[in-house]
């Protein structure tokens, strides 16, 4: 196989120990040519310095011990590494670094986060591809390669995904690749989801299903970026994938990488935990984009997740959930959300 270069793209925000956790086990990657990218959202917790000190080898990275041999490979400090603005990282890169710190000059959401890591990587004309990890994951070493060498087995895939696993539980599935989508309930059925990790996985079934695949990791090429656009910005927080694989529906594939294992913490920066109820922002987003979603794509089917939405709001009346209630009726009537921190996030 060969081994294009690849840019990789991490969203941080106030999560600098998520991201040094992250890029410890990426940087022992066995893949030979990446460049990584991480791209801060106006973290409020020094977050930038912090990873410097890590690069200059000042600062040790935590995580959790049933992770260490990820991280037994000797790691060489200092990491060479370029700290941008936003302006600056308009312009082409001074020198080739392994790694690049870009301050985006506000919290843009996941979209506009990511594309500006994405337009960065671009501008060089370097890359065949462009991965698009979540900060809050580690990854085993033959990741990128496995997936990488899945895009390369049909010119057609536009996106690849990873087998996705629980951190705090890595002998369990999280999410194999992405989701399939139901339009008429505008719901989401993540694909093996909870499903013991030594189950048997069908990559063909699941690539057959999938609607979109899970944006804590994304293999994008080069090709359908430079056909179908960046991410649209105007979500915020959810539905962005979905978004993109609609807009490229008819010319590229959507592709699994079975092999390709990531372990994801999922949603401490929206304050979900991925275990608990959803935060304000997470609850409001949500309800606020299935019908933006719906409204773009299909909107005939508007009338029936209005009904889908009111059902909701009458269940969780029945059980006394005023949280959902509130968050749910702002959205549903397009109301402003005041008072809801836009700060909140996942990256």
């Amino acid at each position: 196989m060969s081994a294009p270069p690849v840019a990789v793209v991490l969203l941080n925000w106030n999560g600098w120990a998520d991201t040094i956790e992250c890029l410890e086990t990426l940087l022992r990657s066995d893949y030979p040519d990446f460049r990584v990218i991480v791209c801060d959202n106006a973290s409020s917790d020094g977050s930038l310095e912090r990873i410097e000190e890590w690069a200059a080898g000042r600062l040790a990275a935590g995580g959790d011990a049933g992770f260490a041999r990820l991280r037994a490979t000797p790691l060489a400090k200092p990491v060479d590494y370029l700290r941008l603005d936003a302006t600056q990282a308009l312009q082409p890169p001074p020198r080739d670094v392994p790694l690049t710190l870009i301050d985006t000059g506000g919290n843009l959401g996941f979209a506009g986060g990511n594309n500006v890591g994405l337009r960065y990587a671009l501008a060089s004309g370097r890359y065949a591809y462009y991965w698009l990890l979540n900060n809050d994951t580690v990854i085993e070493a033959d990741a990128l390669r496995r997936l990488v060498a899945r895009m390369q087995d049909d010119p057609r895939a536009g996106i690849a995904g990873s087998t996705l696993r629980h951190y705090y539980a890595a002998q369990v599935v999280q999410v194999a690749g992405g989701s399939a989508y139901n339009p008429w309930r505008c719901r989401a059925l993540p694909l093996a989801a909870n499903q013991p990790a030594a189950a048997p996985l069908d990559a063909a079934a699941i690539e057959r299903r999938m609607a979109y695949v899970a944006g804590a990791s994304m293999l994008v090429s080069d090709a359908f970026l430079r056909e179908i656009g960046l991410m649209a910005e105007d979500y915020f927080l959810y539905f962005e994938e979905l978004d993109w694989a609609c807009r490229a529906a008819g010319r590229y594939h959507l592709a699994y990488a079975p092999d390709s294992l990531v372990y994801h913490k999922e949603g401490g920066s929206i304050g979900t935990g991925g275990r608990g109820k959803l935060s304000a922002t997470a609850l409001y987003y949500l309800q606020h984009n299935r019908l933006k979603f719906t409204r773009r794509f299909f909107p005939a089917r508007l009338p029936l997740l209005y009904l889908s939405m009111l059902a909701e709001l009458a269940r969780a009346a029945l059980r006394r959930d005023f949280f959902e209630i509130k968050w749910s009726l702002v959205a549903l009537l397009g109301l402003p959300p005041r008072g809801l921190s836009t700060r909140k996030r996942q990256t």
